[in-house]
């Protein structure tokens, strides 16, 4: 299974003319503050207060996990009109581009193929810019993290024993393809895997998926108060309405666990 994750990384890093010209055509699309200002100057006013004078300041997220957190809602949303922007923000944060890649290739599974397809232009008409080669990202194949045996067979039976007789390929590449080689790739930390994934699921709405990753994301590290900052931010990035429609489940997920 592991050929699938090779196939999309292969294309990452390899992609035609067509999409390097499409970057380059892309590169200009994200409005400038002065464009912005003409068409909507309360937008930019509010860009500047609040976006960019305050959210992008506070102290309940770092500055790294909020641009994999934006990151993630923009190509979950499939929005890569400011993805070039804020791919080159997230390598000026620390996110390392084998991160970046790992990132476009996890949201394929949880956003789907076209999305990461989308984002790939962009991606790399930042790498290139930096001169980011593929020695900088991980291989299509390797070692792998280790896998919690016990966990992922409770959590195998369980899927199966709902889901196995409706959909069985569905149970069966959820078990090879997610959780026995994507999630064990080891050039994303779990806990930022799940960041992805939590941010992924809220900027898309997908609620009902919520409560297993964000615990999840908690048993792998991420603590209440970023759980929080996760949703403030993404209001801004996915819409109030999203936020707000993940703010009940991620209120009875931190409830629910010991303190």
């Amino acid at each position: 299974m592991r050929t699938i994750t090779a196939t999309l990384i292969s294309l990452c890093l390899f992609a035609g003319s067509a999409a390097a010209q499409s970057s380059k055509e892309g590169a200009n699309t994200m409005p400038k503050p002065e464009d912005v200002r003409a068409v909507a100057p309360a937008l930019e006013g509010y860009a500047q207060k609040f976006v960019i004078g305050d959210l992008w300041k506070r102290p309940g997220l770092s500055g790294r996990d909020r641009s994999i957190v934006t990151v993630a809602a923009l190509i979950g949303r499939d929005q890569t009109v400011e993805l070039p922007h804020y791919l080159a923000l997230a390598l000026d944060n620390g996110v390392k581009p084998s991160e970046v890649s790992e990132i476009i290739t996890h949201l394929a599974f949880y956003t789907g193929w076209a999305n990461a397809m989308d984002a790939i232009p962009a991606a790399r008409e930042v790498f290139e810019s930096r001169n980011i080669g593929t020695d900088q990202l991980q291989p299509a194949t390797g070692q792998q993290l280790p896998l919690d045996e016990a966990a992922e067979k409770l959590r195998a039976t369980r899927v199966g024993e709902q889901f196995g007789q409706i959909t069985p390929s569905l149970v069966q590449y959820t078990t090879d393809v997610l959780f026995r080689d994507l999630w064990l790739r080891p050039a994303l930390a779990p806990r930022d895997r799940s960041l992805v994934t939590v941010s992924a699921l809220i900027a898309t709405g997908q609620v009902a998926q919520i409560t297993y990753h964000l615990n999840r994301a908690m048993d792998n590290g991420l603590t209440r108060e970023e759980a929080g900052e996760v949703l403030g931010h993404l209001a801004f990035y996915a819409g109030w309405p999203n936020a707000f429609s993940a703010a009940p489940v991620i209120k009875d997920v931190l409830e629910k666990r010991p303190h």
